[in-house]
C-alpha cells in the first residue's frame, strides 16, 4: 500500500528558518509551503519548490492567516470573503513560482487558525472551496477524516486526502490536544514507531484517555515544528517501510 508522508515547509522569513527544510524535503513525500501570510516569502516559497522538485515530492499550498506575529495560531475576525481573498492569493502566489519553475502545485493543507476557521462554518468551507476548484479541480485537499473541510471538498468534486497527525495526542472525540498541554506533542522514537505501527496494522491510534480510536487516513503529517522533525520523519518512513508499504507523493496515493 502506497502512504503519503507530508509535512509543513518553508515556514520561515527572511534569514530565519524553523528547520532544516532541506533535509526534511528529503524524507517526505508531500511539501505543504507557507505561502507568504503566517511564513514564508518569495525566496523561501522558490527555494521550497525548487527542493521538492528536485527530491520528488509533491507540492502543496500551506495558506495561513497574515499573522506572523502569532505563527497563524489564532483567530482573527475576517469576513468570509477576505478568508477567501486570503486563500486565492496564497494559493495564487505558489502556483505563479511553480509554473515558473516548470512544475505544478498539486495540493492545498490549510495552515492552524485558518484550517480550525473554515473547519468550523460549513458556508466559509463551501465558499473557499469553491473557489479553489475554480482555480484548479484537480487540486487535492488534505484534512482531518471526517471533518467539515473534507465533506465541503468532496460537495464540489475536489480530490481529497485525509490525514494523521503522528506528533500530536488525539481525544477520545478524534479532536487534538491542545499544545498547551503536558504530553500533547509526541516525539520520542518508540512512541512514534509504535504509533505508526498501530496505524498502519490496525487502522487506530491510543488516545490521550488510552482508548483505541479509528483512524481513517493515507497521509501522516509530521509538524515541521516539533522538535527533531527531520529524525521523527526519518522515523516514519523506516516504520512505513519496515511494514512493507512504500511512500509516495499524495497524487500517487490516491491514483492507487
Amino acid at each position: 500500500m502506497k502512504i503519503d508522508i507530508n509535512s509543513d515547509m518553508g515556514e520561515g522569513f527572511g534569514v530565519y528558518q524553523l528547520c532544516d527544510d532541506a533535509a526534511l524535503m528529503g524524507v517526505v513525500s508531500s511539501a505543504n509551503i507557507a505561502c507568504g501570510f503566517h511564513a514564508g516569502d518569495p525566496a523561501i516559497m522558490t527555494r521550497m519548490v525548487r527542493l521538492a522538485k528536485a527530491h520528488g515530492v509533491g507540492i502543496g499550498a500551506h495558506p495561513g492567516l497574515p499573522d506572523r506575529q502569532g505563527f497563524g495560531r489564532k483567530a482573527l475576525p475576517f469576513s468570509a470573503d477576505e478568508i477567501c481573498q486570503q486563500v486565492v492569493y496564497q494559493l495564487g502566489a505558489l502556483r505563479a513560482i511553480a509554473q515558473a519553475e516548470e512544475t505544478r502545485v498539486a495540493h492545498v493543507s490549510f495552515h492552524a487558525a485558518m484550517g480550525n476557521m473554515i473547519n468550523q462554518d460549513e458556508a466559509l468551507a463551501a465558499r473557499v472551496m469553491q473557489a479553489i476548484a475554480r482555480i484548479d479541480p484537480a487540486l487535492i485537499i488534505f484534512s482531518q477524516p471526517g471533518s467539515l473541510i473534507e465533506r465541503a471538498a468532496a460537495a464540489v468534486g475536489l480530490p481529497g486526502l485525509t490525514l494523521f497527525l503522528v506528533d500530536r495526542a488525539y481525544d477520545a472525540n478524534g479532536g487534538l490536544v491542545p499544545r498547551g498541554v503536558a504530553g500533547s506533542v509526541i516525539k520520542e522514537e518508540q512512541a512514534v514507531r509504535a504509533r505508526v505501527r498501530q496505524f498502519l496494522q490496525q487502522g487506530t491510534v491510543t488516545t490521550f484517555e488510552g482508548e483505541a480510536l479509528p483512524v481513517r487516513a493515507r497521509s501522516i503529517l509530521i509538524h515541521s515544528d516539533t522538535p527533531g522533525s527531520v529524525e521523527l520523519a526519518r522515523t516514519v518512513r523506516s516504520e512505513i517501510e519496515a511494514n512493507g508499504d512504500c511512500v509516495a507523493p499524495a497524487a500517487e496515493v490516491l491514483a492507487q
